[in-house]
């Protein structure tokens, strides 16, 4: 087996990927693709948590544009991510590997509440643990949750998995003379302002000397170059 440079991992997904491009809802068979994608990690003995997003069932902005109040916006979309986190859950355990939900705002019918010893207890048996419900806080996205599990469980390295290949100076989408940046340090991704997560949890991976990792969940083998230490995405560090 190749050396790993990361043992254990957490893996920030858009809600997105769960849906086909520019469509809402949930597409099984897209669940099954992340859960591929997932897998080919998993088989070299990483430790893996996930964090997915809401995107494709709710978006807050949506509501605030309507004058929604901010707190129950934000609370509608951590019901979504538990929707999202119970279907690639189905989808991974259906691919053979054990999986465990976890919720910040407790279910208990349908998910275990999060407890951190007890979701590294599961990574240490080998589970992939899904932490769904955000923070369980309004005010918070779901990639500062990312943040705040992988340094609650102490994982190595925090991914974010996105349909782009890393993070650029300017959108590539508008501007074809974009770069991307190979490694750049949070401090000069947060002074540039370059969007890659909010400004929480990229404060957050700095204060714990955090490395994230921004690749395009897409691309046959990113996961697993990412967790090798090769050269992939954007390391910010």
């Amino acid at each position: 087996m190749t050396q790993l440079s990361y043992k254990r991992v957490v893996i920030k997904i858009g809600g997105e990927s769960l849906s086909e491009p520019g469509q809402r809802g949930i597409e099984p068979y897209r669940a099954e693709i992340v859960a591929r994608q997932i897998a080919e990690i998993y088989a070299q003995e990483v430790e893996i948590g996930i964090v997915i997003g809401a995107g494709n069932l709710w978006r807050g902005v949506d509501g605030l544009a309507h004058s929604m109040d901010r707190a129950r916006a934000d609370q509608i979309g951590m019901l979504a991510t538990v929707m999202n986190s119970l279907a690639l859950a189905d989808a991974l355990e259906r691919s053979g590997i054990p999986t465990r939900v976890q919720t910040a705002i407790e279910m208990r019918s349908i998910a275990e509440p999060y407890i951190r010893l007890r979701a590294v207890r599961h990574l240490e048996k080998g589970r992939v643990v899904v932490f769904g419900a955000g923070t369980g806080n309004p005010y918070f996205t779901t990639d500062t949750a990312a943040a705040l599990r992988a340094a609650e469980i102490g994982a190595d390295l925090l991914i974010k998995a996105t349909k782009v290949d890393g993070v650029y100076d300017s959108d590539p989408k508008v501007n074809p003379n974009a770069v991307r940046f190979s490694r750049i340090s949070f401090l000069d991704a947060l002074n540039l302002r370059l969007r890659v997560m909010d400004a929480t949890a990229l404060s957050l991976c700095m204060d714990n000397h955090l490395p994230l990792i921004v690749l395009n969940l897409w691309e046959d083998g990113s996961l697993l170059k990412a967790v090798r230490g090769e050269e992939v995405g954007t390391l910010i560090s």
